[in-house]
């Protein structure tokens, strides 16, 4: 009776943790579970992904990274306000790429548009005048950018690594035709990725604990 009560406990406890949940979080996209880094010559910057928005480009730009695409590429344009954008795996690495990186590179995606706004963090995907042109180069928004609205794939936003940003925004650049082009070389050092426990799944393992409710919690790294 005593585990039963405990049990029914844990359940109203998780029911409201689901509303406050989805309430804090209803104005923007829910991340998925996975976390990339892009450690540059600059600093780090994480991003995840959203899912839920743009299910084929997060698919694509996170296998470009399990197998090693983005390693050795780089920044090759920073506009100040505007956006930071990583060029194409096919063209932008400094490093040969095997033949399984090059296939998924020359790969173009569908744009998957959305009602999400182009806002300072947000990955934003690359393409030319051909809507379904996106391969692997994309932007990180340093600005509010509402002309992309709609019109451009958005598939993430940066979590950590704002003052990465900011320092790149503070480098010399020239200007080439409409683009702002960084003068220094911002590299893709090392690029890795891992899987995040969100609190939501944290929160329940402890109530468990403390109700005696037995719980496996998996965590993948």
């Amino acid at each position: 009776m005593c585990r039963d009560k405990r049990v029914s406990i844990f359940i109203a406890y998780i029911t409201l943790l689901s509303f406050v949940s989805k309430g804090i979080h209803a104005s923007e996209p829910e991340f998925g579970s996975t976390r990339v880094v892009f450690q540059t010559n600059y600093g780090d910057i994480e991003f995840g992904f959203y899912p839920s928005v743009a299910p084929k480009t997060v698919e694509h730009i996170f296998k470009l990274v399990r197998l090693g695409g983005y390693n050795t590429n780089h920044f090759f344009r920073v506009d100040k306000g505007f956006v930071a954008q990583v060029a194409d795996v096919a063209g932008g690495r400094s490093a040969p790429m095997n033949e399984e990186q090059r296939a998924v590179a020359e790969k173009n995606v569908v744009g998957e548009f959305s009602e999400v706004k182009h806002v300072r963090g947000i990955l934003s995907m690359g393409r030319h005048a051909d809507p379904d042109s996106g391969s692997s180069s994309f932007s990180m928004l340093l600005g509010d950018a509402p002309h992309l609205d709609g019109t451009y794939a958005i598939f993430g936003k940066v979590t950590k690594g704002d003052e990465t940003l900011r320092k790149l925004e503070q480098l010399p650049t020239r200007r080439e035709g409409i683009f702002v082009m960084n003068l220094m070389h911002i590299i893709l050092l090392r690029i890795y990725s891992w899987e995040e426990v969100g609190t939501y799944a944290f929160v329940c393992w402890l109530i468990m604990q403390r109700l005696d409710v037995g719980l496996v919690l998996e965590i993948s790294v």
